[in-house]
């Protein structure tokens, strides 16, 4: 396994390490539930370092994107994120969901998920290749650390720090080559995966290090992997390996996804995937994925990865993340059902690998509702 650059500060706070996408991360400090619960009513800093950060650069930049991704790349503005959207294999099943940052229309940065990032670089690099497009894709993974600042009280965080102009960034938007508390900061944007308010920084790992006590500092809790989980889980945002996979066995059709958020232009034309995702879209679906919500009595049964989701003892589908949400007080998840049973507000069995049963109703998301 790797260990991120901040290894041994994570150690001497006290982080319980695991191990995600091949990376030594800190999953917890104190307990999940404190934390998540800190996520949602404060403020916490995480440590994001086993994603990747890449940067393409090179006047074919644009045109290697756009054949990349599913989202018209060219509608963004310089020092915006574009996205979400997707890279498809041939297959229309989904390499990787990433968001973009567009320095100029000659150079770009990404932040490609931990499993996904040797792939995505040799994707781009192959694609690059095929089409003779004059870039350069580069991994600065180890060159810099990516730290998320999440919750309510981040821009309270942010002007106690003397950078107020933090708090005039509209959502996905970026500056690059900042100074926060003499700290330099090579990249800050307003985003995040928890659904709260908050940003993200590329630092050097000094650097990383010296804001992340600043932070800890002024009641930043430190927030590990395993409550980033739980607060995606609630939100409904999909993670690689669960939502969706390039084998076209086991994972549906990106369409199935209901990513939204305009992830996928249809006015687009030629990227990778496009065929067989049109298809997708003129044949109709099979699966489409759904948000599962424990119903009271069973408010502590999990619906895990792989459980069985079933109507009458009849198989309809399968649970893909689950996790005991703190704000609903119960079990909730999401899963893929057959499209001939997507109907919000029925119930539902979901069954785990023993044999046992809990009942559920299919939500729409986010499975919070946020004020």
């Amino acid at each position: 396994m790797k260990n991120t650059q901040l290894h041994g500060f994570h150690e001497a706070l006290n982080a319980s390490f695991g191990e995600f996408a091949s990376w030594n991360v800190p999953m917890v400090y104190t307990s999940t539930m404190e934390e998540h619960l800190n996520v949602r009513n404060s403020v916490g800093v995480f440590d994001i370092s086993h994603m990747g950060r890449l940067r393409i650069s090179g006047k074919d930049s644009l045109d290697l994107l756009e054949k990349v991704f599913t989202k018209k790349i060219s509608k963004t503005k310089e020092y915006s994120m574009s996205g979400p959207t997707l890279a498809l294999n041939e297959y229309a099943r989904v390499i990787d969901d990433e968001m973009w940052y567009k320095i100029n229309d000659n150079e770009w940065l990404a932040v490609p998920n931990a499993a996904t990032r040797e792939r995505m670089i040799e994707h781009l690099n192959s694609v690059a290749k095929i089409h003779k497009f004059d870039v350069k894709v580069e991994d600065l993974t180890m060159e810099y650390v990516l730290l998320a600042l999440q919750g309510p009280k981040s821009v309270e965080i942010m002007d106690a720090l003397k950078a107020s102009w933090a708090s005039a960034l509209k959502p996905l938007e970026f500056r690059l080559n900042e100074t926060i508390a003499g700290i330099e900061v090579y990249l800050i944007s307003r985003s995040g995966w928890t659904g709260e308010d908050g940003y993200e920084f590329w630092l050097k790992p000094k650097e990383a290090e010296n804001l992340y006590k600043k932070f800890l500092e002024l009641g930043a809790k430190p927030i590990g992997i395993a409550a980033r989980d739980t607060l995606r889980i609630e939100m409904g945002f999909v993670l690689g390996g669960n939502e969706y996979g390039e084998d076209p066995i086991k994972f549906p059709c990106a369409l199935s996804l209901r990513y939204g958020m305009g992830s996928i232009d249809w006015s687009k034309s030629g990227f990778i995937g496009e065929e067989s995702l049109r298809a997708c879209r003129r044949e109709g679906l099979r699966w489409i994925r759904v948000g599962l919500e424990m119903k009271k009595r069973y408010a502590r049964f999990i619906p895990r990865n792989s459980y069985k989701i079933k109507v009458n003892e009849i198989d309809i589908g399968w649970v893909t993340s689950g996790t005991y949400s703190p704000v609903r007080g119960r079990g909730v998840g999401m899963g893929y059902i057959d499209t001939r049973y997507a109907i919000f507000g029925e119930s539902v069995t979901i069954e785990d690998h023993r044999g046992r049963n809990g009942e559920a109703k299919i939500v729409d998301f986010p499975l919070i509702k946020k004020c």
